[in-house]
């Protein structure tokens, strides 16, 4: 059967997927391309494809490429059922107005980030969107200059010291930091290189002395998942 106007087509069939001249590489860069950023989000594919290459198994792209053809999750299409619901669900505290205000938003490409593993995680525990997660960071500019952190020396042993807690996926932090934590796993260390649109964008953050367009740099370890 033919795809529906704006669908991708399916490039390979049951047998090809498992094949070893298929590589995963493969299957995630089709994925990638093609699906929505939920979907993306929801089977751990958002991020640079060497990692998560690394992290995931055949199997599971596999049941991934397959669902996306069965739920129709393809890029653009999450942004109309979005709206939708955010019109929907939208309320009018003060009784005085009846408008609704349409949302707009933007498929804005690929990921704006980079992902190194300094250690590895549990692989098991992934946080998922809406969980509180506590982590120990660093965050440099590209020169070098450390502009913000909750480590000092031997800051996990001092007494009083926490790590920073927040719920991912809702805004709470740049753009580059929800995304990229939901593919960490529980004990996982990361190098995150974040371009400046998931991050402080034209603006920068006078306060934090970071520049307009400032490409950003953190080292995050994943310490708890709540």
């Amino acid at each position: 059967m033919a795809a529906a106007a704006g669908e991708p087509v399916r490039e390979w069939s049951k047998e090809q997927l498992q094949s070893e001249e298929l590589s995963k590489k493969d299957v995630i860069t089709f994925l990638q391309t093609n699906a929505s950023e939920a979907f993306l989000a929801e089977h751990k594919l958002l991020g640079n494809i060497k990692n998560v290459a690394k992290t995931a198994k055949k199997d599971q792209l596999i049941t991934a490429y397959e669902k996306l053809f069965l739920t129709k999750q393809f890029k653009g299409k999450d942004v109309v059922a979005k709206v939708t619901k955010d019109v929907k669900d939208l309320k009018v505290s003060d009784g005085k107005s009846t408008e609704t205000k349409q949302e707009e938003v933007v498929d804005d490409g690929p990921p704006k980030y980079t992902k190194s593993i300094l250690k590895k995680g549990d692989k098991t525990n992934f946080p998922k969107k809406g969980d509180t997660v506590h982590c120990w960071y660093t965050g440099t500019l590209e020169d070098g200059t450390v502009f913000d952190s909750n480590i000092s020396t031997s800051a996990k042993k001092k007494k009083g010291a926490k790590p920073l807690s927040f719920k991912v996926g809702l805004g709470r932090v740049i753009r580059g930091w929800d995304e990229a934590l939901l593919t960490m796993s529980k004990g996982e260390k990361a190098k995150l290189e974040i371009q400046s649109e998931w991050a402080y964008g034209k603006k920068g953050q006078p306060d934090a002395k970071i520049p307009p367009n400032a490409k950003l740099i953190f080292e995050v370890e994943l310490v708890d998942i709540d």
